[in-house]
C-alpha cells in the first residue's frame, strides 16, 4: 500500500519554483520573472555584503513574494475591474490616473498578501528572516509603504534588495533600462536606500545581461525538508474564495474511484497529484471571468481554457511534476472533443484522463458557486449521467466517483442476471473499456492473459461486436457496465 502524505510530498527548491511561478501567472507576468528577480537580488546581496546565507534568504523572498496573491485576487478585482492585467500594470508603473488613486486602498489587500506569503514560509519550514522578509515585502524606506507603514530601519534589508531587483527586471523588461533606472532614480529614499540604487545602477546592465545565460534561481537549502503538495493546492484555490478545499476533496475523491476501477495504486496517487495542481493555470485568469454566470464571450472564453495549457507549462519547469503535468492538463478535455485545450477526443484519453476529468466535474457540481447553489448528491449524479449519455464523460468513471462520493467499497458492474454477460466477463469488458491491455487486465484480476483473451471472444461473441469500442459501447447502452 502507497503512503499518501509520502507520495504526495515533492523537494523544497520544486515547491518554491511552482509557487514562484503560480506567483507570476497571477500578476501577470512571465513564468520567469520571479526567478529572474531572485537571480538579481542575489547578485545585489552578494555584492552588498559578500557570500552567507543571506544569499538564500534573497532567493527564497524574491520567489515566493507574490505567494500571497491569489489571496487577494477577489480584492483586486472589485478594486481595479481584473486582478491581473491590474497589477501588471502596477507593476509596470503604466496604471491610469483612476487606477493610481485606487490604489491608495490597497493596505487591506497588502496586510492580506504578506499574511498569506509570511505563512507559506511557515509551512515551508523556511528559516525567519524569509518569512519577515515577505511579512514586510511592500513597506517603503520612507515609511509610505503598506500595510503597517513602516520605514527604515525597522524594514529587512532584504526587502530592498528583492523590490529593487523587481523593479530592475520589470521596468527595463518593459520600458527599456535607461527608463528604469531614472524612475528607480527617483525613488532613492522613498522606496529603497540611495546607496542600494547606487550600487545597482553601477551594475544593472552587466547583470541583466547575465540573465540570458540560464542560471540556477535559488540554492537548495542544505538540509531540504519534503514539502506536501497540498500546499500547492491550498495556495492555489485561495484565488476564489468559493474554491477552499476545492483541490484535496478532489484528490481524495480521486483515489478512491480509482481503487474502485482497480487501477494501479501508482495511477490513484498519479492521480490524487494532478488533481491537486490542475488548477495551477487558473492564476493567469482573471476573478472575474471565473464569477461571470452564464455564457462568455468567446474572447473571455479563450482565457479560460488556456488553463490546463499553463498548468503543463508550469509542471514542465518543475522536475518532481513533469510526470503528473501531462494528466493535470487534460483535466478539461471531453470523450466527444468538446473539451479545451487540445480539443482530443476519446481514443486519445485514457483511462487516468477519464477520470480525472469525471473527478473535477463531481466535484464543481457538489460545490456552491456565486451563482448558484451546489447540486446535491442526488442532483450531481444524474447531471453526470446525463453527460456520459450524450457521450462527453466516460460512463464508467462517472459511476466510479458517484460510488466513491457515497462511501461505497466496491462498484456495481453488470451481473449474470439479464443472460448476457457473466460477472467475469463485466469485469474484464470493464477494464479493457478503459484503455488496459489484455495483460494489464489479467494482472489487475489475478488471471492468465489467456483467460482474459477467452473472456473478452466469448463477450464479443455475445455482443455481437469485434471491436472494444464498440463492445463497451452496446454494453453500456444495454446497462451491463
Amino acid at each position: 500500500m502507497l503512503d499518501t502524505a509520502a507520495t504526495d510530498c515533492i523537494p523544497l527548491e520544486d515547491a518554491l519554483l511552482a509557487l514562484a511561478m503560480v506567483g507570476d501567472l497571477s500578476m501577470g507576468q512571465p513564468i520567469d520573472q520571479s526567478r529572474r528577480t531572485a537571480r538579481l537580488a542575489r547578485l545585489l546581496a552578494q555584492r552588498c555584503a559578500g557570500e552567507g546565507e543571506h544569499l538564500q534568504v534573497a532567493d527564497h523572498v524574491a520567489l515566493l513574494r507574490w505567494s500571497g496573491c491569489t489571496a487577494n485576487a477577489e480584492g483586486f478585482t472589485r478594486l481595479l475591474g481584473d486582478d491581473v492585467l491590474g497589477r501588471q500594470a502596477m507593476l509596470s508603473q503604466t496604471l491610469g490616473p483612476a487606477g493610481q488613486r485606487a490604489m491608495r486602498k490597497t493596505a487591506p489587500l497588502a496586510r492580506v498578501h504578506c499574511e498569506v506569503a509570511g505563512e507559506v514560509a511557515v509551512a515551508l519550514a523556511l528559516v525567519e528572516p524569509v518569512e519577515q522578509g515577505l511579512r514586510n515585502v511592500f513597506e517603503h524606506f520612507d515609511g509610505s509603504g503598506r500595510p503597517y507603514g513602516l520605514s527604515h530601519p525597522h524594514i529587512p534589508e532584504v526587502v530592498y534588495q528583492v523590490v529593487l531587483a523587481g523593479d530592475l527586471e520589470i521596468l527595463s523588461r518593459v520600458h527599456g533600462l535607461e527608463v528604469a533606472l531614472a524612475w528607480i532614480a527617483e525613488q532613492a529614499d522613498r522606496r529603497y536606500p540611495a546607496t542600494l540604487v547606487a550600487e545597482l545602477t553601477r551594475h544593472a546592465k552587466d547583470w541583466l545581461h547575465s540573465l540570458q545565460t540560464p542560471g540556477q534561481a535559488h540554492a537548495a537549502s542544505s538540509t531540504p525538508a519534503p514539502v506536501r503538495l497540498t500546499l500547492l493546492g491550498d495556495v492555489i484555490d485561495l484565488k476564489l474564495s468559493w474554491l477552499a478545499g476545492y483541490s484535496r476533496a478532489a484528490a481524495e475523491l480521486a483515489r478512491q474511484a480509482a481503487s474502485l476501477l482497480h487501477l494501479p495504486e501508482a495511477s490513484g496517487e498519479r492521480l490524487g497529484r494532478a488533481a491537486l495542481v490542475h488548477g495551477m493555470g487558473r492564476a493567469a485568469v482573471p476573478n472575474r471571468l471565473w464569477n461571470t454566470p452564464g455564457s462568455l464571450m468567446e474572447s473571455d472564453r479563450d482565457q479560460t481554457h488556456l488553463v490546463p495549457y499553463w498548468t503543463q507549462r508550469v509542471c514542465a519547469q518543475v522536475p518532481a511534476l513533469a510526470d503528473v503535468g501531462p494528466l493535470a492538463a487534460h483535466a478539461y478535455e471531453r470523450l466527444d472533443g468538446s473539451g479545451y485545450f487540445r480539443g482530443v477526443g476519446a481514443e486519445s484519453l485514457q483511462p487516468e484522463h477519464r477520470l480525472l476529468a469525471a473527478t473535477l466535474a463531481w466535484q464543481a457540481l457538489r460545490g456552491e458557486r456565486p451563482w448558484r447553489p451546489a447540486f446535491d448528491e442526488q442532483q450531481a449524479a444524474q447531471v453526470l449521467r446525463d453527460e456520459a449519455g450524450q457521450g462527453r464523460f466516460d460512463a464508467q468513471c462517472c459511476e466510479a466517483v458517484i460510488a466513491a462520493a457515497r462511501g461505497e467499497r466496491q462498484l456495481e458492474i453488470g451481473k449474470a442476471g439479464n443472460g448476457v454477460l457473466s460477472e467475469r466477463e463485466s469485469e474484464v469488458l470493464r477494464l479493457i473499456s478503459l484503455g488496459n491491455s489484455n495483460k494489464e487486465t489479467a494482472r489487475l484480476l489475478g488471471i492468465s492473459p489467456s483467460t482474459v483473451r477467452t473472456h473478452v471472444e466469448s463477450t464479443f461473441r455475445k455482443l455481437e461486436c469485434t471491436t472494444r469500442a464498440a463492445a463497451t459501447l452496446k454494453a453500456l447502452t444495454l446497462g451491463l457496465l
